[in-house]
């Protein structure tokens, strides 16, 4: 059969959580870092790859593809820090790819080739990425090279639909719990054996089941394809623009009294993309094909958030507005002067912040096949050229809390929160990998990449925050399978890099923190992170399904973290803090009991530690000492469960009638900001989803989902702040968390045309 995937050192084909496993695997195309086409025998690739298809995502009524990745996905884990559906937290392996600023981002995130790990933060929007035009989803465990930057601990690759492999029409209609409304239309085809088209269409719009936690977001992408003789050329238009209000985590006491409450409103996120791709192929030769893409991308970030305040009336200077703190300071507006105390300037910030980001970039490869000493070699070399242009601004406004602890603008800004910069960020890299074949399923895969970023920060109000970095590294890798067709084994050794991006450059001050996304400050030199990782196991089949088990251990070295610092939650500045290790365990069972049922179990065993004694701010850690808190080598990684178990189960009543049950069970995980371990994790939890599916003749079906059947109260992010004096002295506890939705339900309707 033939299926997409990805070019890498190790990878290997297995089946996602309710995917319909193949008994025999032979070739794939490739994907990845230079998605740009090609055939590769999965059976003598050395790593874990899950996959996915449009129709798996589908049949799981996810919501997006984050949502399809926490359900179905071994070793995927998701934070809900904003407690907004489309602004999840993405751990794999205990890597990170989060729409949040200040998280050490550690997976590289590509649709059709493209990068779109945003170029100020390395984050990943998940909401910009169209559902409805996913063809195929990849996730590649390992720091594999090949994948460029920010690839340590994975990276996900996303195929999209084009009008000769979708030529069809459908509109689908869902609604139900939170007044949600979904409606997603696709159609495509192709005008005659040369030339196809794709359009996709979706609206999302939902009140949140949180207090003032509005959902809204439209999607739209398009293709043409063309067709020839040995070539091949896709257009892609992808237009996304959304609306989130995530407003994050409260104190657990809060929660207690009202599940639904927050704690400050709003935090709120408009994202606005455009991107242009163009991608095509040439077989020069039945051996030899060469590759390319090219695009043009422009995404707008604009936040307002609404927090507590640290500025209060001055004890030394009454009458004016000072910045809490040891040393009283005077709180000077925009024209430097003390700003009169006011009951409208206390007790709230109106924080601003407007992210425009453009950039361009193409890449070029080439495959080479054949044979070398009489057995089959596949050659592939290539290059990728990558340009961001970036231009922040952020304000902070002093106001006041309403009854409903909505921050209202007081109409004074203070005068050293406001930040201009513009950055500019050059990746170019080049690559190689070779895969020579000495027997049916015995290969060894020998691969390399060298970066270079080049970044380059100017501070537009003073020269502050001026700086010129570069970067540079080969990052190499080699992987090894031996087997036959009931049993493979695999091992492999790979590395990957990850250069500081420019918004850890201008917050690394420890001296001088800073409060992400709003205020930046000089820029002392920081380390890029290099991942190592070592992979191996074993996998198998048999008729009716087939199975997976291995370890992986991924050592970072120079890793930078975000330091909790000071009074406010968000308030800190970057760091390295040497060396940290993820070790873990993955086993994978998937199958069929007859022609109408589909089952699978995912387990991952996850020890994720820091390597290194260090001393970290804490200022609100019920045990910290002059606001720090001592890290030992061992101690685990805040936000980062031990084990996860994922099943599922779907069940083909009848022809026409599907159902459909997965459960994820998850173990408790430290508080971010007790990196020490010192008090008790979040509970961990267990929750179960039901869907069903009904066919009402040919063209049209029934759907319905329910989840969290047992309204199961759980956590999955949690943190350290002050609630009391926003709710008064009966919060003193300083733990705020991050909790999960509660029971849910929707149907919905699709016409198949």
């Amino acid at each position: 059969m033939r299926t997409s995937l990805c070019l890498a050192v190790g990878v290997c084909a297995a089946t996602g959580a309710l995917a319909q496993p193949a008994t025999q695997v032979e070739v794939i195309e490739v994907v990845g870092a230079t998605p740009l086409g090609g055939e590769l025998d999965t059976s003598k690739i050395a790593a874990n790859v899950q996959t996915a298809t449009a129709a798996d995502i589908r049949d799981q009524s996810a919501l997006d593809l984050a949502d399809f990745m926490k359900r179905s996905m071994g070793s995927v884990f998701v934070n809900e820090a904003q407690s907004n559906p489309l602004q999840p937290d993405v751990q794999y392996r205990g890597f990170v790819g989060s729409p949040l600023l200040g998280l050490p981002q550690g997976l590289a995130v590509y649709q059709d080739g493209v990068r779109i790990n945003e170029p100020f933060g390395d984050t990943v929007s998940w909401a910009l990425i169209p559902e409805s035009a996913v063809d195929s989803l990849y996730l590649v465990p390992g720091s594999n090279p090949l994948f460029g930057l920010n690839a340590l601990g994975g990276a996900i690759a996303v195929r999209t639909k084009d009008g000769f492999t979708h030529d069809d029409t459908s509109a689908e209609l869902t609604a139900g719990s939170f007044g949600r409304v979904q409606v997603q239309a696709e159609t495509g085809g192709s005008f005659n054996d040369e030339l196809g088209y794709f359009v996709t269409a979706s609206l999302l719009e939902e009140d949140g089941w949180r207090d003032y936690s509005p959902t809204d977001a439209q999607q739209l992408f398009g293709k043409l394809t063309w067709l020839g003789e040995g070539s091949r050329l896709d257009v892609s238009l992808t237009r996304v623009a959304t609306d989130l209000v995530g407003n994050g985590a409260a104190p657990e006491d809060l929660l207690e009294l009202d599940r639904e409450a927050i704690f400050t409103h709003p935090d709120h996120t408009e994202n606005t993309l455009t991107m242009l791709g163009v991608s095509g192929e040439q077989s020069l030769s039945p051996n030899v094909t060469l590759r390319g893409n090219l695009y043009v991308r422009a995404s707008d970030i604009d936040t307002l958030n609404g927090d507590d305040s640290n500025f209060e009336e001055c004890e030394n200077t009454p009458g004016f507005i000072c910045e809490e703190g040891d040393d009283e300071e005077l709180a000077l507006d925009e024209n430097d002067l003390p700003i009169p105390a006011d009951e409208d300037l206390e007790g709230a910030t109106v924080n601003r912040s407007d992210t425009e980001q453009n950039g361009t970039g193409f890449a070029l490869q080439a495959d080479i096949t054949g044979d070398l000493g009489g057995r089959e070699n596949r050659f592939t070399i290539g290059a990728s050229h990558d340009d961001a242009d970036v231009e922040f601004g952020s304000s902070t406004e002093l106001g006041s809390l309403d009854e409903t602890r909505q921050a209202v603008a007081g109409g004074v800004f203070v005068g050293e929160a406001f930040t201009g910069l513009e950055s500019s960020t050059t990746n170019t890299g080049f690559y190689l990998s070779n895969m020579f074949t000495f027997g049916e399923r015995t290969a060894l895969t020998v691969s390399g990449r060298y970066n270079r970023t080049h970044v380059v920060l100017e501070d537009l109000l003073e020269d502050d925050l001026d700086g010129d970095h570069t970067f540079q590294r080969f990052n190499p890798a080699v992987g090894v399978t031996v087997g036959t067709d009931a049993l493979t084994f695999y091992a492999s050794y790979s590395e990957a890099s990850r250069a500081p991006s420019p918004v850890e450059l201008t917050c690394a001050d420890e001296d001088d923190p800073c409060r992400l996304p709003n205020a930046f400050v000089a820029d002392p030199p920081l380390e890029q992170v290099v991942a190592k990782t070592f992979e191996g196991g074993v996998r198998g089949e048999w008729s009716d399904g087939r199975w997976h088990a291995g370890i992986f251990s991924t050592t970072n070295d120079d890793d930078i973290l975000f330091i909790s610092a000071g009074a406010l939650t968000n308030e800190g500045f970057f760091d390295n803090v040497g060396e940290t290790r993820r070790d873990g365990f993955e086993a994978n069972l998937a199958g069929t009991a007859g022609e109408r049922l589909t089952w699978s179990i995912d387990y991952t065993y996850l020890d994720a530690t820091f390597r290194e004694d260090f001393t970290v701010a804490s200022q609100n850690h019920p045990e910290a000492v002059d606001g720090e808190i001592e890290v030992e080598s061992g101690d685990r990684l805040p936000l980062i469960p031990e084990q996860l178990l994922k099943a599922g189960l779907r069940i083909a009543v009848t022809d026409a009638l599907t159902f459909g049950v997965d459960v994820l069970n998850s173990s408790g995980a430290f508080f971010r900001g007790d990196e020490g371990n010192l008090l008790d994790e979040l509970d961990g939890y267990s929750v179960v989803n039901l869907r069903a599916e009904y066919r009402l003749g040919e063209h049209t079906r029934v759907f319905a989902s329910i989840d969290n059947l047992l309204d199961e109260e759980y956590e999955t992010f949690g943190l350290f702040g002050e609630a009391d004096d926003v709710l008064g002295d009966d919060f003193e506890e300083p733990y705020f968390v991050g909790p999960g939705a509660p029971l849910a339900a929707w149907i919905g309707v699709r016409v198949e045309f």
